[in-house]
């Protein structure tokens, strides 16, 4: 595992790349994404993905940590905001945050980037870490990196 600092946030998107190329199981692919960033970052205690189920639900997928809240109605807390907001979310202290929901209270600081298919938000990828302000800008850009792999592959196989 390595800092941000230290993280080759270009390697992490190819690793990926190579990861769901040829596979078009959403959930098998997003579980490998998963398990990749929890294991290629420090200071985590969640990764994951929540999807959208209804234009006003996330539902929890595939992920990394222990057990989470596995239903967000959209605009509430952080993975709820993001949806609403369409915009990443780098959250330095989650119990500041107005309406964050609290799946695990050992969470200090929250990072969630929105994901597209065809212009429209359908899920988010949800990274959670027990130490506060967790999360760089380099973080944020390098995560959004990995996502726009992931966007292009989920539109290359609706």
């Amino acid at each position: 595992m390595l800092s941000a600092e230290t993280l080759d946030y270009g390697l992490l998107s190819e690793q990926a790349q190579s990861l769901i190329a040829g596979e078009s199981n959403r959930i098998a692919n997003l579980a490998n994404l998963s398990a990749l960033i929890f294991h290629s970052m420090n200071d985590l205690n969640w990764a994951g993905f929540y999807w959208l189920e209804s234009p006003e639900e996330l539902v929890l997928g595939p992920f990394q940590g222990k057990v989470a809240c596995v239903r967000i109605p959209v605009g509430k807390g952080v993975c709820g905001t993001a949806v609403s907001s369409g915009e990443i979310q780098r959250i330095d202290d989650v119990h500041a945050f107005p309406g964050h929901i609290a799946c695990d209270c050992a969470s200090e600081s929250e990072l969630v980037i929105p994901i597209r298919v065809a212009g429209k938000v359908v899920g988010v990828l949800d990274i959670d870490s027990p130490k506060l302000a967790r999360f760089s800008q380099a973080d944020a850009d390098g995560m959004a990196k990995l996502v726009s792999v992931l966007e292009r592959h989920l539109e290359e196989h609706q």
